[in-house]
Order: C-alpha cells, then sequence, then structure tokens
C-alpha cells in the first residue's frame, strides 16, 4: 500500500467517527485504530498452507481441536457454477414456471436460472448442452462465487 494512501486512511479515521479501520489487500494488512496514541500496523499478507502441514501440526494437538468434516464428493457431471456472489432463483418471477426441472434438455447458452445480485437480475446460462440431472441450490438461497448450482450430464 502506497504511503499517499495510507496517510488519506489516518486523515479520514482521525476526522470521522470511526474508532478503528482494518483494511486488507493484496499487498498485506493495514490497521488503523484511533486512540490517545495514534498506532499503524502493517503485516504481510497471510501465506496459504499446504495441506500437509495442518497434518503434522495437528497431530500432537487433537484432542483440543476439532476436527473438519470430508468435503462433499463432488457429483458426477459437469457443473454449472454460480459466475458470482447473489441469491439463487429458478424462475423468473415467484409465481413462474421454473426455468429448468432435473430431467429438462439444455442447450449450451440456454438461460438455466438468475442470480440478484446488488438489485440486478443477472441470467445465468448453461455452459454445456445436456440433461439437469442435479439441481444443488434452493430457489431464494444466497449463493458464493464459484458455487455449484446445476449438474449437467
Amino acid at each position: 500500500m502506497d504511503l499517499r494512501k495510507l496517510k488519506t486512511l489516518i486523515d479520514l479515521v482521525s476526522e470521522s467517527n470511526v474508532s478503528e479501520l482494518e483494511i486488507t489487500e493484496a499487498e498485506g494488512k493495514v490497521r488503523i485504530v484511533k486512540g490517545g496514541v495514534p498506532m499503524v500496523q502493517q503485516m504481510p499478507a497471510p501465506v496459504a498452507q499446504t495441506m500437509a502441514a495442518p497434518a503434522i501440526a495437528g497431530q500432537g494437538a487433537a484432542q483440543s481441536a476439532p476436527v473438519p468434516a470430508p468435503a462433499p464428493a463432488a457429483p458426477a457431471g459437469h457443473s454449472v457454477k454460480s459466475p458470482m456472489v447473489g441469491t439463487f432463483y429458478r424462475a423468473s418471477s415467484p409465481g413462474a414456471k421454473p426455468f429448468v426441472e432435473v430431467g429438462s434438455q439444455v442447450k449450451e447458452g440456454e438461460t438455466i436460472c438468475i442470480i440478484e445480485a446488488m438489485k440486478i437480475l443477472n441470467e445465468i446460462e448453461a455452459d454445456k448442452s445436456g440433461t439437469v440431472t442435479q439441481i444443488l441450490c434452493e430457489n431464494g438461497q444466497a449463493v458464493e462465487y464459484g458455487q455449484p448450482l446445476f449438474v449437467i450430464e
């Protein structure tokens, strides 16, 4: 983070009612706390751990640390994933017929659902032709970027 940006953030915190500000960027993390003594702390960005490191480190602390549940098996077939964070809708309006059902034949480019993000309705299209074998989200459910929505075979 460059010094001009950092100084601007410090000025904004000191002139506002905000008592603490923390910003994380690719270069690192900055935390500014307003109080009797001004404090600016810059830390390097966290480094991703490999899968082997937690297993070795967790052997001695197995009783105190909860064991994560195994990841669910990936569904067979092609997964259509969410291109954004938003709210998943199977139909164009609450009373309308869903775009697709399990067993529906879809063509590449055909609208299969809508994701609402920031009050904008985004039509999500099938990226492969085939038969919808699974619908992995409920109508009105919040979805994350990259979350599987449908399985097409």
